[in-house]
């Protein structure tokens, strides 16, 4: 019985510690990731950081002046100023909505459009002529026609922020859909599938990539036109704060905008780019 007994605690432990290596595997790859990670993370740092030091101590120095191009510090002093006052957060708040909404207006049926053109060649050769040629049309100069139709107010702007997202979702979504493998359909064919379950299944998930890529673009298209409706004629927002700035020579305010601008807009790519990690798993693509 003790032999037994003994044969079973062996093979429990022997069961146990086969049931731990798995766990311990587990742990090591995270560790692994999340030093590899960190280290991407510092090697995206050097440069700024290089970039940062070199300004402040050219600043210091006196071999830039303050007024043309302030130094860092200086900069972070006048965004600490505003921040303290809420002035900061309150145009931040206003520029972040009005962005948000023109996307999604203009995102919204830019995407629908693509799909459209996409499904279709009788669309296409009805919509797309014409789509092509008012893309080719800058923000600047329709800007005075949106100022004449419908004033200065919150309208326009959304308007003019909206144009600026249709056009990329619209082009990338098109040349998705019309991009996807024809063999997949010969494959749909043998599985029996139904039309709607070819859009959903095949077309869709194999358009995916270039549709947040629309994305993004539109995202960094919205920004744009965030900043041109601001700049043309705003008494709030952060393209306000850079323009008030500007006309009282107040440069490090000026500076504090345009990091604005940038650190939000690559903050909403991140977040692009993470939904297009877990939602193109499946991709087996050049790393370089």
């Amino acid at each position: 019985m003790s032999n037994q007994a003994e044969g079973y605690s062996s093979a429990a432990t022997a069961t146990t510690a086969a049931s731990a290596r798995p766990t311990i595997k587990a742990r090591e790859k995270a560790k692994t990731r999340s030093s590899a990670k960190g280290i991407v993370w510092l090697k995206g740092l050097i440069l700024p950081a290089t970039v940062l030091i070199v300004w402040q101590l050219a600043g210091e120095v006196g071999w830039v002046s303050e007024t043309m191009l302030p130094t860092p510090w200086q900069i972070l002093l006048a965004a600490s100023e505003l921040l303290a006052s809420g002035e900061l957060f309150g145009h931040l708040q206003i520029s972040i909505s009005r962005a948000a909404t023109g996307f999604l207006l203009g995102g919204a049926i830019g995407l629908l459009a693509g799909l459209a053109v996409g499904f279709s060649q009788r669309v296409e050769t009805t919509l797309d002529p014409s789509v092509q040629m008012l893309r080719t049309i800058p923000h600047l100069a329709v800007t005075p026609l949106f100022i004449l139709w419908f004033g200065f107010g919150e309208f326009s702007k959304v308007l003019l922020i909206a144009k600026g997202a249709f056009f990329p979702l619209y082009v990338n979504t098109f040349l998705g859909i019309r991009n996807v493998d024809a063999k997949l359909f010969d494959v749909a064919r043998v599985l029996q599938f139904s039309k709607w379950k070819q859009i959903t299944q095949l077309v869709l998930p194999a358009a995916l990539p270039n549709i947040l890529l629309g994305v993004r673009l539109s995202l960094g298209a919205a920004w744009l036109g965030l900043v041109v409706a601001e700049l043309m004629g705003s008494s709030e927002g952060v393209g306000y704060l850079i323009m008030d700035a500007r006309q009282f020579s107040q440069t490090a305010i000026v500076f504090v905008g345009i990091v604005i601008f940038a650190l939000v807009g690559k903050a909403t790519d991140s977040l692009v780019r993470f939904f297009e990690k877990r939602w193109l798993k499946w991709r087996d693509n050049f790393n370089g």
